[in-house]
């Protein structure tokens, strides 16, 4: 399948919306159903209806490539452990072939049991037996009472005292938790961060966290903060940290816990006063928040940067998943950086991809039309993942933040994104509004957002 798509710098760019659009079109009259379902825990279950070729009509391999490509996007979206493959025993028989220690997804495998701690599995059956969804029980948008809102940066730490939806007293507080071994540093820091909240209200009636990294009820599965503490310590010391916090601050508090993407969708949402919103940050990586159309966060993982976005096989492969096409190649630093030689602009090897992004920021700034041509290609991205995102999310508002999106180039890409919308998806350029939301009114948001995670019963 060889798409046309005019991604000014990357001509062999082939966007995973017109794949899903075209085999559509394609098994309209002659195809069958087949559904992809991801189960993680409690139960909880997402799915995704598709349609492919009938099995056994020569188009096998076709039909397992593109499955392929979606139960990936699917599992990195909303999170799970168990694959459950429905309407094809051909295609569901190579996804369990896929999906093996040392197979195809062997970095997927391991990742998800890690995070919720069950073995990985892929099941078979019937269209007419495949699963429904199963949704966790929303959270956010709680503004009664007195509520801490704690957010854990990886150089400061926010916290607020929130009466009644109202910050009564903030601080932001210099940490180094990334170069940190002794799991009592980071410990130390909640607490007193939490103490000094506490000590600004007349009672602490719940606790809301924002981090990065990956959670699964209130436990830390996954997170950059402690890059330097040792597996051991990590499991014994750091898993319930929050929790634990929490019940030195006050027995029985109910305390939520949720990834700082989710939460800065979030704030966004209770900003813009509407739901269904999607938040995208291109910095180091791609980091994504959803809230849904009820306004909550969904307790998916929305780890968008390893869902694929291009389906061409010479697509750049990340080297943490070893993945080909995956979000983190077009949506962060490493995208302006990979594009930079296609441009004609050499960077010198030396720098950082920090410092990279910099040079490339600072020829944007100079009216440099080679930088201006990155922008305008990461636009293009966007615009084609912007449709794809929305096979998976219900979608009213996109929010783009992170460095990547800071100055000209920033409203260049956004501009290009809207362009491909219009042009390409008129359906979802009709619905969706596109936003760079300023610095201030995003850092004032978030830890009153994250105050109102839990629920007081």
């Amino acid at each position: 399948m060889k798409l046309k798509v005019n991604a000014k710098l990357d001509p062999n760019f082939q966007p995973l919306s017109l794949v899903c659009r075209d085999m559509c079109k394609a098994t309209e009259e002659d195809g069958q159903d087949i559904v992809i379902a991801i189960e993680r825990n409690k139960g909880y279950t997402t799915t995704y209806k598709t349609r492919i070729y009938k099995d056994g009509t020569g188009h096998d391999e076709e039909n397992f490539r593109f499955i392929e490509r979606m139960t990936k996007a699917l599992l990195w979206v909303a999170g799970g452990y168990k694959i459950i493959i429905a309407g094809s025993e051909v295609v569901g028989n190579k996804i369990k072939e896929a999906y093996t220690y040392g197979g195809l997804r062997d970095f997927d495998v391991n990742f998800m049991e890690r995070v919720y701690e069950s073995k990985f599995s892929v099941e078979l059956c019937s269209i007419e037996d495949a699963p429904k969804d199963k949704s966790a029980a929303p959270i956010g948008r709680h503004l009664d009472g007195c509520r801490i809102g704690f957010d854990a940066g990886g150089s400061d730490r926010k916290v607020s005292a929130v009466i009644d939806g109202e910050s009564v007293y903030s601080e932001e507080v210099v940490w180094f938790p990334k170069i940190n071994s002794d799991p009592d540093y980071h410990y130390q820091g909640i607490l007193e961060a939490m103490k000094t909240a506490a000590s600004h209200m007349p009672r602490v009636d719940a606790i809301g966290v924002s981090s990065a990294g990956v959670y699964v009820d209130n436990r830390i599965m996954v997170a950059s903060l402690f890059l330097k503490v040792n597996d051991e310590d990590f499991d014994k010391k750091v898993k319930n940290m929050y929790i634990d916090v929490a019940r030195e601050i006050g027995e029985n508090i109910p305390i939520e816990v949720a990834n700082d993407g989710d939460v800065t969708a979030l704030a966004g949402a209770m900003n813009l006063n509407d739901n269904s919103v999607l938040g995208v940050a291109m910095g180091t990586s791609e980091a994504a928040g959803y809230v849904d159309p009820d306004g909550n966060i969904t307790g998916w993982l929305n780890e968008l940067a390893f869902a694929p976005v291009d389906y061409s096989t010479d697509a750049m492969v990340d080297e943490w998943s070893g993945d080909y096409g995956c979000g983190v190649k077009y949506f962060s630093q490493d995208g302006v950086i990979k594009l930079a030689p296609f441009a004609g602009i050499e960077l010198d090897e030396s720098l950082s991809p920090a410092e990279k992004l910099k040079v490339v920021q600072g020829l944007m700034k100079d009216g440099d039309e080679r930088a201006a041509a990155i922008y305008d290609t990461i636009g293009a991205y966007f615009g084609y993942a912007i449709a794809f995102y929305s096979e998976f999310y219900d979608i009213k508002h996109v929010l783009i933040m992170g460095r990547v999106t800071s100055g000209e180039g920033g409203v260049i890409l956004l501009e290009r994104a809207q362009e491909v919308l219009d042009k390409e998806f008129p359906e979802f350029a009709k619905k969706i509004e596109l936003h760079i939301p300023d610095e201030s009114s995003r850092r004032v948001g978030q830890s009153v957002a994250a105050a109102s995670l839990p629920e007081i019963k």
